[in-house]
């Protein structure tokens, strides 16, 4: 009934098999691919009309995680899987941006990619098993898909790299990369590193990229057993290059006057003017439909030669220099940490608010659940590049760019002992050409130091261009957005003056080297240290103290003995202690208990409360209480926390002995007592009449 075809290959010490023909027959192509115990099923599905009105390739790539998978049941009301979490968002953009440059030029087909993840062995993470899967899916689909593509993942630890570690080793490693490319080249590389130099990176890398050559050979081999054939591009009977010599006729010389300018809003206008008038020229609708992408191709074709020829750029710099950078930090006092950061025409406003433990995020992933106490997130105005645009939810662009800064500031932060607080980073762009990952990334370095978070070193990062024509190549250091969408490279480089954090690559020809990335690397750290010197004169280390308007934050250890009685009967003790004081109080089993407060006093409350719950009275010490309840022989003071102590009658107050209690005391009295003893029974004997009642001071010595 099935025609079943399989490949299988030992590859970093586990077995990966690619399998198809059993399941999602009617997909252009299906693939189930299993790692160890982990599978996921990638299918491709292609429209079989081809779109005119756009100009760019309609690619969709959705990975997506199943509960089942992991033996497990979603959480929530519905108990079923629904919009896509961070690691499925990032995923998806991690499969999407390595096979994107592969498709030809020409097919504008709609291409759907689904990834499922079936089973996750909880060793082996699914979504380098995705990229492949999807590469092998494309290579049977028929797709005009220049493939196939290899991926893996490169630990790093005691000088030696390690091939797809398993989700544990990963977690004791100094680099988690993942990179994705041809038998020739590099197209992608994600990573967060523990400050490693250059050469360890591009040595990683080195390794990663020969470790995935026997994995696309194995899809090769399935490929030419089993692969459909190619579909027929779509034919045209327009004449291209006679449509393009009209556009160039009446626009082109437009567009390069525009280019003069090195204002993005006027060149941009100016850009906008050419184009209406090169459309003019047009006046067959079929020829119109292709005429965006043409022009698009004519305004690559100036900024491309301009910089290979004279190298000189868009806005006249050389290609290593620096836009110039400006920034402030404590723009408003009110909040916790600030800066605003600001780099040519690019700029991020980066907030740091300090939380306690009771803000950290709870992620249900399949692997489990865990408590995450860093958040950095991005969000990108349209007001920021002079647009009207929707408002919504974060897309995949916002969630990968709050990603990478994460991973370039997560190995500089203090740990969780030392400083235990909650860290919510927000970076709001508020203008963009070019790198707003990388401003939020510099901009997040000065705020979190603002906010008193003593980073091990400030971070810094910087985005390179390439431009690329046959063997003839020039990297561009801080690149525009200009040179970003019309060039062939986004490198983005992250670190401190000791090594990078992160590195995030983008690759839009069908692959480049390693020599060109080392060139790259080279380039990039000259760059990241200038950043990094122009940041030292606003804020070179982190402030000595947290601000005034932060919670007040301190941690004690108590017996894990006495747990019980600081939370009391269905957590009695700890409500009252929290709705009294105002504070909030987290008690760890190993007895580590963790009090937060708006202010100092009420922390001081809760800590005392907290400490009078777990030690004993001790003879000879005054006390505040409070008398809760009297007797003709005497009256009872809660004055230690949930303790009582007996005032006898005789030691109420000094002189004649009182005929009644209440002629001295009454229940809600506040009153200053010393413990003088215990009786048989251990009860606490107090006194008040030895003690100054306005000034607490002990009057022993002076009563006869």
């Amino acid at each position: 009934m099935f025609e079943v075809y399989r490949k299988e290959i030992e590859w970093g010490n586990r077995t990966f098999s690619f399998e198809t023909g059993k399941i999602a027959r009617q997909a252009d192509g299906a693939v189930l691919a299993r790692y160890g115990n982990t599978a996921v099923l990638c299918t491709v599905v292609i429209n079989k009309t081809q779109r005119h009105d756009i100009d760019f390739f309609p690619l969709s790539v959705h990975y997506q995680e199943k509960t089942y998978a992991a033996g497990k049941v979603p959480g929530g009301f519905f108990k079923r899987e629904s919009r896509p979490n961070e690691k499925e968002t990032l995923t998806s953009r991690l499969i999407d941006r390595p096979i994107r440059p592969l498709f030809v030029n020409e097919f504008k087909n709609e291409v759907q990619v689904i990834c499922t993840v079936l089973a996750h062995d909880l060793k082996n993470d699914p979504d380098i098993v995705a990229m492949l899967g999807t590469s092998a899916a494309l290579c049977l689909s028929g797709a005009p898909f220049l493939g196939p593509i290899g991926a893996a993942r490169v630990g790093y630890s005691d000088g030696q790299y390690i091939l797809n570690p398993t989700i544990d080793t990963a977690k004791k490693s100094e680099l988690d990369l993942v990179l994705a490319g041809t038998q020739e080249g590099l197209l992608m590389v994600e990573s967060m590193a523990y400050e490693l130099s250059e050469k360890v990176m591009l040595d990683a890398i080195n390794f990663g990229h020969k470790s995935f050559q026997p994995m696309i050979d194995a899809i090769i081999e399935l490929a030419e057993a089993c692969a459909k054939d190619p579909m027929d591009l779509p034919e045209t009977k327009l004449d291209i290059k006679a449509i393009r010599r009209k556009l160039e006729a009446s626009g082109k010389a437009m567009m390069e006057t525009a280019y003069d300018e090195p204002n993005k809003i006027k060149r941009q206008n100016k850009i906008i003017d050419a184009k209406k008038k090169a459309i003019e020229s047009i006046d067959d609708l079929l020829e119109e439909e292709v005429a965006n992408t043409l022009l698009k191709n004519i305004e690559s074709d100036i900024v491309r030669s301009r910089i290979l020829n004279t190298g000189k750029r868009i806005d006249e710099r050389n290609t290593s220099t620096i836009r110039p950078i400006a920034a402030e930090i404590g723009l408003f006092p009110r909040l916790h940490g600030s800066a605003l950061f600001t780099r040519g025409e690019t700029q991020a406003m980066v907030i740091t608010t300090l939380g306690s433990s009771h803000d950290e995020q709870i992620v249900d992933a399949l692997e489990g659940e865990y408590r995450e106490h860093f958040l950095l997130h991005y969000n990108f105005s349209a007001f920021s590049v002079n647009e009207v645009g929707r408002m919504g939810p974060p897309g995949r662009r916002e969630v990968g760019h709050g990603k990478l800064a994460w991973r370039s500031l997560k190995p500089l932060l203090p740990s969780k002992e030392h400083f235990p607080y909650t860290l919510r980073v927000v970076s709001e762009i508020t203008e963009a050409n070019g790198s707003s990952s990388m401003a939020t990334v510099c901009g997040a370095s000065l705020s979190l130091m603002d906010a008193g978070v003593p980073l091990v070193r400030p971070v810094a990062g910087i985005a390179m261009g390439l431009i690329k024509k046959g063997e003839e190549f020039v990297v561009l250091s801080d690149i525009l957005g200009d040179e970003d969408e019309l060039g062939d490279m986004d490198l983005k480089v992250a670190g401190t003056n000791k090594g990078i954090t992160a590195l995030q690559m983008d690759i839009k020809i069908t692959s480049i080297t390693i020599e060109i990335i080392k060139i790259a690397l080279e380039q990039a750290k000259n760059g990241r240290l200038d950043i990094l010197n122009e940041m030292n004169k606003i804020l070179p280390i982190a402030r000595e103290h947290v601000s005034k308007t932060a919670p007040k934050m301190r941690s004690i250890k108590i017996p894990v003995n006495k747990i019980r009685d600081v939370i009391g009967s269905r957590g009695k003790v700890i409500r009252e202690i929290c709705e009294t004081t105002g504070a909030k109080i987290d008690v760890e089993d190993d007895g580590n208990v963790k009090i937060v407060a708006v202010d100092k006093i009420a922390l001081e409350a809760a800590h005392n409360w907290i400490y009078s719950l777990i030690s004993e009275p001790e003879i000879g010490k005054v006390y505040d209480g409070k008398v809760v309840k009297t007797l003709d022989f005497g009256a009872f003071v809660n004055f230690f926390g949930s303790k009582d102590g007996l005032v006898h009658i005789s030691q109420l107050t000094r002189g004649k002995r009182p005929e009644t209690v209440s002629e001295v005391v009454k229940e809600g009295d506040k009153v200053k007592v010393k413990v003088i003893g215990f009786d048989d029974r251990g009860k606490v004997k107090l006194s008040m009449k030895i003690i100054d009642q306005d000034t607490g001071n002990d009057l022993a010595d002076n009563i006869k």
